[in-house]
């Protein structure tokens, strides 16, 4: 049976020994890693070259595992930008709950679309998308539609509130279950198994006590991953504390919700308790790093979570508070952010942040055995990033020039279960000018209708 022949670049394996093979190669049948070695001088490979179908020669390039986006929000690729400087419950108030009520159901399509072609072209293989808008009955359909259409892999976390935050986003719990029972009637293991469904609470204030523990046995019921905001800003604490007496992740674990296949996402403001409770019950957390800087929300505690042998994943966050979704900008950030914050240069090196990119994303989604790491028998999933470039090159260690040098635009080839999806930095399965060309003039409507109740969708520099 022939395959794909990636060679002659530099492959971080991403392994449990973190290999690196500085003239190697990667070889996939299918969906599958069939080979992953150096290249040998003695011609003992050779035929690989003569047989396989596809060749791609990687000199000058990196070859990683794909990245895994752990938190997203895909509608908010139409809201990004609206209006900057923001706290958290402002910006809520101000741009994404108007912006998301406003939006119609292509919006939600074609807003999922290109958050899918960002996150590839970006490096990132697997998505989980926390969405939680559901003003039009199609539109959960809609998102999971564009996510196979990508061709990228992922969740979505079906959101849900049942307290009157904001009543128009609000639903009943027995809307909430009821529509996760059909999402997951669809799509669980959708698009040749890529696609599946999470639960997702998106807040401990937008939640009864009562949705809480339903929704903790619903997700054991089921054997789902449970995806919910925690402890991303102060106020949050604050609220849980007067309505329960309760920090935070201390009503997580009082309900419980708090398990193996919980995300918790931000983290924020979590004390020693609360971590060491995360830790006990081997909970994953997921770190948004750019979002927590751009909302002034504060400093997830990552090296005392890594300290504690605590599973820690990297997020974008949606594009409304990033303002992108560039996966390997975030790696660089996280390095940055805990050096800074600790004024420990020596924290997260390269290699412990891309793990935490890649095997502890996959570890979050209970995938490490067949995801996360480039080893034989391993899903496809592979991104290649040019480093023949003026602000990479030349290049000393692979790892550092990925981590603090790349971004986005330097991906150049992305598979997904064996299959090429993006080539020469343009995805293969969708036509992106034309999606760009149809989002804006859905934008443009979308701010007209906007711009007389909230001026700031009226500003145009």
């Amino acid at each position: 049976m022939k395959g794909t022949l990636v060679y002659n670049g530099t492959v971080l394996t991403m392994n449990e020994s973190r290999e690196v093979h500085r003239k190697g190669y990667v070889y996939m049948q299918q969906d599958r890693i069939v080979e992953v070695g150096s290249w040998p001088e003695d011609g003992s490979k050779d035929q690989l070259l003569r047989h396989a179908e596809h060749v791609i020669d990687a000199k000058g390039k990196a070859v990683i595992p794909g990245l895994i986006n752990g938190h997203t929000h895909l509608f908010q690729t139409f809201l990004r930008g609206v209006s900057d400087d923001l706290p958290l419950s402002q910006w809520l108030r101000q741009i994404i709950w108007p912006g998301s009520l406003a939006m119609e159901e292509e919006d939600f399509y074609l807003a999922a679309l290109i958050g899918c072609i960002e996150n590839l072209k970006s490096g990132a293989t697997y998505i989980m998308d926390h969405h939680y808008i559901h003003t039009y009955p199609e539109n959960d359909n809609a998102v999971l539609k564009a996510m196979a259409e990508s061709g990228i892999r992922g969740h979505m976390a079906r959101g849900g509130v049942d307290l009157s935050y904001e009543p128009r986003l609000s639903e009943s719990i027995d809307q909430i279950f009821a529509n996760t029972d059909a999402l997951l009637e669809r799509w669980q293991g959708g698009a040749s198994g890529r696609i599946n469904i999470a639960l997702g609470p998106l807040n401990l204030y937008g939640c009864s006590e009562r949705f809480l523990k339903l929704a903790a046995e619903y997700s054991e019921r089921n054997g789902l991953i449970t995806h919910i905001h925690v402890a991303e800003t102060k106020d949050q604490i604050d609220n849980t504390m007067s309505r329960f007496g309760l920090r935070n992740l201390e009503l997580v674990e009082a309900v419980g919700l708090l398990g193996s296949r919980t995300q918790v996402v931000h983290g924020v403001w979590l004390d020693d308790k609360e971590l060491d409770l995360i830790a006990t019950r081997g909970a994953s957390v997921i770190h948004c790093p750019v979002s927590n800087m751009y909302l002034a929300s504060g400093v997830a505690r990552v090296p005392d979570m890594l300290d504690r042998g605590i599973n820690v994943a990297l997020g974008t966050d949606g594009p409304g508070s990033n303002n992108c979704q560039d996966n390997l900008e975030v790696l660089k950030i996280t390095a940055c952010l805990h050096k800074v914050d600790r004024l420990d240069s020596t924290l997260l090196p390269p290699m412990q942040v891309l793990e935490m990119a890649t095997r502890n994303g996959a570890k979050a989604v209970g995938r490490l055995e067949d995801l996360g790491s480039l080893e034989t028998g391993k899903k496809a999933d592979l991104v290649i990033i040019d480093l023949q470039k003026a602000h990479i090159a030349p290049v000393h260690r692979c790892s550092s020039a990925v981590v603090y040098n790349a971004n986005g635009n330097d991906v150049d080839t992305v598979f997904v279960d064996g299959k090429m999806v993006v080539r020469d930095g343009r995805c293969t399965l969708v036509d992106e000018d034309e999606i760009i060309r149809r989002a804006q003039a859905r934008v443009d409507a979308l701010r007209h209708r906007l711009a007389a109740a909230y001026p700031v969708f009226g500003i145009v520099e």
